[in-house]
């Protein structure tokens, strides 16, 4: 057992509110909060901190971790984005090697800053060849969130991949990571696989279906992307429809189904989308310095859309700081309607990432709650004179880490370090995988 505890100490989640006492762990869950502590049980010290649950990255791109700030990516319309990201591509070659060493950087940055559940949408693959280098990338990727600790939702994605292909290889990554999964999620909840399209823009009808099948056989979750400005224009201009409308005719409206950005996005679209059940995550890290606008997250939430939190990937957003963007959501939510409470905010990146993935046993502290949390320290002068320390979690100081982070049971962050490796090291491997693919 594991007891965080603490004399000042808040445990928050989005349905419980805890000052004093602790929180105690059995194994991989919440076993009791708010009880005094036990006789000859391991504590991780909180005192003078929040206590909030993991926070559920609910969209990534990991490949991109290893692609930040790169020229003429930045301030610059999609139609010149994607091709100077294309461009990076091919020069480091997208393999196994490239995503075991972004995939961790990415995982390891999330851990640092209280990420204890990613959802990477990957969307670069080998267009040609085996599908065993499919299954390798997949496989490189788990393994590197494996080794450090964290919890991953591998989305296999595609980005104009032949319908039949993308199908194989999802069926074949299913097969070799979560075989006779329920739901395609492990037995130990470690590892998640789900299927998805980067988006109308770039994937047909058929690969939609042909995901949709797969998904189908397997019991797993989907997700896309939909209605950034430019998603939206090159729908109408290729098929005379919104995003939204083609996704609900190629039968992609449904309760499975997790949507990114949703940026410019109609009243009765929300219906729409309320109506089917359909998940959004918000990622106001990318939208907003890709200049795709700002999603309306307030008239979602009344129109009961559940809505998570994602960062995106670091070839816009350049950083995987989940909390820093719920404090940029919380900012510029004021820009589209009455601005969200911090409270609101938290609980998107947390219970609002989990619901889309599926995971009632993530994004809360309740007991019986898988035990993935996050010990927020707000003794310091950065919080000096905050009245509501959770409000303070996203107010003040946006560049903060946590002191200690806990994934399953484990602690996986202590003292603001990882413990199942060093950032040297990563940052070193990355280096020179980047640097092998320029000479």
């Amino acid at each position: 057992m594991l007891e965080v505890t603490g004399a000042r100490l808040h445990i928050i989640d989005a349905a419980t509110t805890v000052d004093g006492g602790s929180l105690l762990l059995d194994g991989a869950v919440v076993a009791e909060i708010g009880t005094p502590r036990p006789e000859g049980v391991e504590t991780l010290d909180a005192d003078g901190c929040v206590v909030t649950p993991g926070l559920v990255n609910a969209h990534h791109h990991l490949l991109q971790s290893a692609f930040r700030t790169l020229p003429g990516t930045r301030g610059v319309p999609m139609a010149d984005w994607l091709p100077a990201m294309a461009m990076a591509y091919t020069a480091a070659g997208i393999d196994a090697s490239l995503l075991s060493a972004s995939a961790a950087v990415g995982v390891a940055e999330g851990l640092l800053d209280g990420v204890t559940t990613v959802a990477d949408h990957h969307l670069n693959w080998p267009l040609e060849g085996s599908i065993d280098a499919t299954v390798a990338i997949a496989r490189a990727t788990a393994e590197a969130t494996a080794r450090l600790g964290g919890r991953l939702a591998l989305v296999r994605g595609s980005a104009r991949d032949e319908p039949g292909r993308a199908a194989a290889s999802a069926e074949a990554i299913v097969g070799d990571l979560v075989p006779g999964a329920v739901g395609g999620i492990t037995a130990n909840g470690m590892l998640q696989v789900a299927v998805g399209p980067a988006g109308v823009h770039s994937d047909s009808a058929e690969t939609f279906a042909a995901f949709a099948e797969v998904a189908a056989r397997h019991h797993l979750r989907r997700r896309t992307q939909a209605n950034e400005q430019v998603d939206t224009a090159i729908a109408v201009e290729r098929y005379g429809r919104r995003p939204l409308e083609l996704l609900e005719a190629w039968g992609w409206l449904a309760p499975d189904v997790t949507i990114a950005h949703c940026c410019d996005v109609h009243d009765d679209e929300i219906r729409a989308l309320a109506a089917a059940a359909v998940t959004v995550t918000h990622a106001p890290g990318c939208d907003v310095s890709m200049g795709w606008g700002i999603a309306p997250v307030h008239r979602m939430l009344d129109a009961g859309i559940t809505v998570g939190l994602g960062t995106s990937g670091g070839g816009s957003n350049d950083a995987g700081h989940l909390l820093a963007d719920a404090r940029l959501a919380m900012q510029v939510s004021a820009l589209v309607g009455p601005q969200l409470p911090a409270r609101t905010l938290l609980d998107a990146a947390t219970a609002g990432g989990a619901v889309g993935l599926g995971r009632p046993e993530l994004g809360h502290l309740r007991p019986g709650a898988a035990a993935d949390l996050c010990v927020w320290d707000v003794s310091g002068v950065a919080d000096a004179g905050v009245a509501d320390p959770v409000a303070g979690l996203l107010w003040a100081n946006p560049g903060r880490r946590p002191r200690h982070v806990v994934v399953a049971g484990r602690v996986v962050v202590r003292d603001g370090r990882l413990v199942g490796a060093d950032e040297a090291d990563l940052v070193a491997v990355l280096r020179r995988r980047m640097g092998a693919a320029a000479a």
